[in-house]
């Protein structure tokens, strides 16, 4: 049968040198004088009535839009599926029909 051709290592030609060695060098670090932070205020949120309204309104937008897109995606599946099933039982009734004339 087929057996794969291993490449063989061919030898070195010449004198092979030595990797070279790598000295480690020290690391100095400098410090900074250490400045006190300030204490980080951060900024209230107000939410007035009509905020929550806003955003009460934008979410249920939000939902009944996806909700919609998911729904319509769902029928075209069910109506595509019905087709093919359709056209599945004419191509059967038609293939008895010429099985049974011959």
């Amino acid at each position: 049968m087929l057996r794969p051709k291993i490449p063989t290592m061919p030898m070195p030609t010449g004198s092979v040198t030595p990797p070279a060695v790598v000295q480690p060098t020290a690391i100095q670090t400098v410090q900074q004088p250490s400045v006190p932070a300030a204490p980080a205020s951060r900024p209230t949120v107000q939410i007035t009535p009509g905020t929550a309204l806003a955003v009460i309104g934008a979410g249920t937008a939000v939902v009944l839009v996806v909700g919609t897109v998911l729904v319509s995606m769902l029928l075209a599946t069910a109506v595509t599926a019905a087709s093919v099933a359709v056209c599945a039982l004419v191509v059967r009734s038609l293939i008895a029909s010429s099985a049974k004339r011959r």
